[in-house]
């Protein structure tokens, strides 16, 4: 049975210029609908206890105190969490008062969205807040004993240099979080960013300099006791994420709210994006599922590993073998030693795990492991 949730909020304050996900100005919008529909659908879930509980979004700290704490009561009375329970934040809506009802429900862990500590930057990328945000929320934060939290940083932004790298590690080192995802800026369409590049009004670094960049902030984080345990996340020991290594290792999973997916009985679900047709689907079929796909036993293959490489400690051969009732050498022997003979992948204790070198070329090497 799956051990995790993740739950959808689609509500933002502002909408960044470089964000794709399923996500809607908050001004107008049903919120209390939503938040009905949203708790029906935690009700149809079988699980009682979960290791690993994530709301995302949109931004979950868009919605009032007492919404906040109509979900969160909601939650906590449907389920118990037994490790991890984390909660999106943008740093100027973390107010004290948000913070005391995420705390008083049992949220332990805060993904802070803060992106750069460049100001100049966070104003390109459209954020809502500003450097001095940045810290008041972490203060508010140590303030109640709520120390675990992850910065989420981005690198390759249009106009970014080396040196405001090195000033995001030198905050990193100062503020010492427990958790960095630290993504490279992916240019989706139907984003404003998008656009922009395409009328000739922005331009992004190429492939060679975003290496630097990666190689860059991989070793910098190493040096200040973050090592990389995934393609685009470091943590000191002890305070990887949980909940999506629960992605990475394929394992099933809830999702609840608009446009989130799940995956159980090695189906895949997803569930309707609109907001008003979302509440209008569970208030009339007492369903939000706009699709399901179950995977053929080759798919499940081809996910565990293209899934399980992106963790640097790779794909466990004899889980593989316990899973699918095949060995890896068997579906997959030809590819990993080509592979290996390019340098990009590696065994070690019991795992095919990529290199450094591999890793820099990451989706080309997972793209060899489809059947």
């Amino acid at each position: 049975m799956a051990e995790s949730l993740y739950i959808h909020i689609p509500f933002c304050n502002r909408i960044c210029t470089y964000c794709d996900f399923n996500k809607v100005l908050i001004n107008n919008q049903p919120v209390d609908g939503y938040l009905d529909a949203l708790i029906r659908e935690l009700q149809t879930i079988e699980a009682q206890s979960l290791r690993t509980i994530f709301v995302g979004g949109g931004t979950p700290t868009a919605l009032s105190e007492a919404q906040l704490s109509r979900l969160l009561a909601a939650v906590t009375d449907r389920f118990q969490v037994t490790e991890e329970f984390t909660f999106e934040a943008n740093p100027d809506e973390l107010t004290p008062g948000k913070l005391d009802v995420l705390n008083n429900y049992g949220v332990n862990r805060i993904s802070l969205g803060v992106q750069t500590f460049n100001e100049d930057l966070l104003k390109v990328l459209g954020r809502s807040h500003g450097y001095d945000d940045i810290f008041n929320a972490i203060n508010h934060m140590e303030k109640i004993g709520l120390d675990n939290y992850s910065l989420d940083l981005m690198y390759n932004l249009p106009g970014e240099t080396m040196q405001d790298l090195d000033d995001s590690l030198r905050h990193v080192r100062t503020l010492s979080p427990k958790h960095i995802s630290w993504y490279s800026l992916i240019i989706e369409p139907h984003t404003v960013f998008y656009n922009q590049i395409r009328k000739g009004r922005m331009k992004v670094d190429d492939d060679d300099i975003e290496g630097q960049k990666y190689e860059h902030v991989i070793n910098g984080l190493r040096a200040l006791g973050y090592p990389q345990y995934e393609i685009s996340n470091f943590s000191q020991p002890a305070f990887e994420s949980e909940h999506n290594k629960t992605y990475w290792k394929n394992a099933p999973y809830y999702g609840a709210g608009a446009g989130s997916h799940g995956y159980i009985d090695n189906t895949r679900y997803y569930n309707i994006k609109p907001v008003n047709h979302y509440i209008q689907s569970m208030e009339e079929k007492g369903s939000v599922v706009k699709e399901t796909l179950e995977l053929d036993r080759k798919a499940q293959m081809e996910e565990e590993m293209f899934l399980g490489l992106r963790m640097n400690r790779g794909v466990d051969v004899e889980r593989f073998g316990s899973k699918f009732g095949r060995s890896m050498d068997d579906v997959y022997g030809s590819v990993i030693r080509q592979e290996m003979d390019k340098g990009h992948v590696r065994s070690s204790r019991g795992y095919i795990a990529l290199t450094d070198k591999g890793r820099m070329v990451g989706n080309t090497v997972f793209m060899e492991f489809l059947l």
